[in-house]
C-alpha cells in the first residue's frame, strides 16, 4: 500500500506541475501588477525539479513521507527565495504528519493540508487578510477539517476544499498587502489578486484530482 500511495504522491506533483506550467503566465501576469511578474515562472521550475527528482527515485521503495521530503528539497534547490522556502516548510511538515500514519486515507489527506499550511505559516510569519498564499491554504484548511469531522466522502471534502481555496483567493483582490513583495506597491495592491493564493488553488485542484480518481461521485 505504501508503493501505491508513494506512487499516487508522484501523480499529484505531476499533475500540480502540468496544471502550473499551463497557468503559468497568467500567474507571472498577476505578479506583474503587484510583484515582480515571475511567480507563474518560478512555481513552474519548483515542480518541474520536483518532478525531475522523483522520475530518478524508486517509489516502489518509498513511504508516503519520503516523497514529500524529497519533493521539499528539489523546490528548495530550484527556488531558492522568497516561495521556495515556504512550500520546501509545508512538503516537509507534510512528511512529518505522514510518519505518524503512512496511509493515504480522507482523514490523512486533511492532516496533510493542515501540515502543509502550518508549514507555510510557521516559516512565512503570516496570517489570514495579509493577502498572501495563506488566504486560500488557511480557509481550504478549515474547510478540510470540517468535513473530516462530519465524516464527509473524500470527494465532497475536497469539493469543500477547493471551493474555501477559490473563494479565499478571490478574496484577495479587495485587501492590501501587508507582506512580503506585495506590501512595497502599498494600496496599489488593492484591486488585484494575490499570484501566490491563485497558485495555492491551482495546487489544490491538482491534489483533489489526484485524491478523488477512482473515488464514487
Amino acid at each position: 500500500m505504501s508503493a501505491n500511495a508513494a506512487r499516487r504522491l508522484s501523480r499529484m506533483f505531476h499533475r500540480i506541475s502540468v496544471a502550473i506550467s499551463a497557468e503559468k503566465d497568467y500567474l507571472s501576469d498577476l505578479d506583474g501588477a503587484i510583484g515582480d511578474a515571475d511567480h507563474g515562472i518560478t512555481m513552474s521550475l519548483g515542480f518541474e525539479a520536483v518532478n525531475g527528482e522523483l522520475a530518478k527515485r524508486n517509489l516502489d521503495a518509498m513511504v508516503p513521507s519520503e516523497v514529500f521530503l524529497a519533493a521539499a528539497s528539489a523546490f528548495l534547490d530550484a527556488v531558492g527565495a522568497s516561495t521556495g522556502p515556504l512550500y520546501a516548510s509545508a512538503f516537509r511538515k507534510a512528511a512529518l504528519s505522514l510518519k505518524q500514519d503512512e496511509t493515504l486515507s480522507a482523514a490523512r489527506q486533511a492532516s496533510i493540508l493542515e501540515a502543509m499550511t502550518s508549514g507555510i505559516r510557521e516559516r512565512g510569519k503570516g496570517q489570514r487578510g495579509d493577502k498572501t498564499m495563506l488566504d486560500a491554504w488557511i480557509p481550504a484548511t478549515g474547510a478540510a477539517a470540517a468535513a473530516r469531522d462530519r465524516g464527509a466522502s473524500v470527494q465532497n471534502m475536497w469539493n469543500d476544499i477547493v471551493e474555501a481555496a477559490d473563494a479565499g483567493a478571490r478574496s484577495t483582490r479587495s485587501m492590501v498587502a501587508t507582506r512580503g513583495r506585495a506590501a512595497r506597491v502599498g494600496e496599489r495592491s488593492l484591486g488585484h489578486i494575490d499570484p501566490g493564493a491563485a497558485s495555492a488553488v491551482i495546487i489544490m485542484k491538482a491534489m483533489k484530482d489526484t485524491f478523488t480518481e477512482d473515488e464514487p461521485v
